[in-house]
């Protein structure tokens, strides 16, 4: 199936590892150019090598109010167009309710929620009839995770926002997608499966609650996320769709 992905130009978020990074490989796999950012900026470069011709790097933190015009234009100059965007960010750090400092909260807010809605924004003023918005999300948007409150607080309602935005921007022919991972075979995951202080016997317990009885790999994410931001799917927006191998079983 051709997604018509040949040309087309999306900035990824979050890409020099994980499911950014899986996103941006699955685009330019596809034939198209990708500028993909992250904070360090030696392991955004190797990411971008590892991608191949088509991916550019460039440092970037989404916390920075700055980065969301500094990453379109740069999409612009390299590539000479702007299509879409994926909005992919760090997890914020693990812990309880009763845990997690004012700090910890504040820096996610920035980052997580606030940088995200910045770069939606920009994206929004920048983009035209056929251009798309992605939030990389995660399965807390429907149900709590053991473990992450910040992100329990944080995610759904950058949802919310998601849901808003795609009705915003309907009538100018501009989409806006949400993608709720669960367990996908990434540092982050094995970093939480490890918090049990068995890492193996929460990975089993959980692959047990999954109907497909594995955790997806993070290709499998990368291949969903360049579907939905391609103009194969053009007539879907204001979803949150998960990724879960069928693990959220309410509709």
């Amino acid at each position: 199936m051709d997604l018509g992905l040949k040309d087309r130009v999306y900035v990824v978020t979050g890409a020099s590892r994980g499911l950014g990074n899986a996103a941006a490989h699955a685009l330019a796999s596809d034939g198209a150019k990708v500028v993909i950012t992250g904070r360090d900026e030696k392991s955004i470069g190797e990411a971008a090598e590892a991608i191949g011709p088509g991916a550019h790097g460039l440092a970037a933190d989404n916390a920075d109010p700055a980065a969301a015009q500094r990453l379109i234009g740069e999409a612009r100059e390299r590539f000479g167009r702007f299509d879409g965007i994926l909005i992919s960010v760090g997890g914020p750090p693990p812990g309880l309710a009763a845990d997690n400092t004012d700090e910890q909260w504040q820096s996610a807010f920035e980052s997580v929620f606030l940088g995200a809605v910045r770069l939606a924004r920009e994206a929004a003023a920048e983009l035209g009839e056929g251009g798309v918005i992605g939030f990389v999300l995660s399965g807390s948007v429907h149900e709590p995770i053991p473990f992450l409150t910040i992100s329990n607080g944080l995610r759904p309602g950058l949802a919310g926002f998601a849901k808003s935005l795609a009705n915003d921007l309907g009538p100018r022919g501009i989409r806006v997608l949400g993608l709720l991972p669960a367990r996908i075979d990434t540092d982050r995951v094995r970093e939480l499966d490890a918090l049990s202080g068995d890492a193996d016997a929460s990975r089993a317990a959980n692959e047990s609650r999954i109907p497909l009885r594995r955790y997806g790999t993070p290709e499998e994410f990368g291949r969903t996320a360049a579907f939905l931001l391609s103009p194969a799917a053009s007539y879907l927006t204001g979803l949150m769709i998960p990724v879960d191998g069928g693990a959220r079983h309410g509709f």
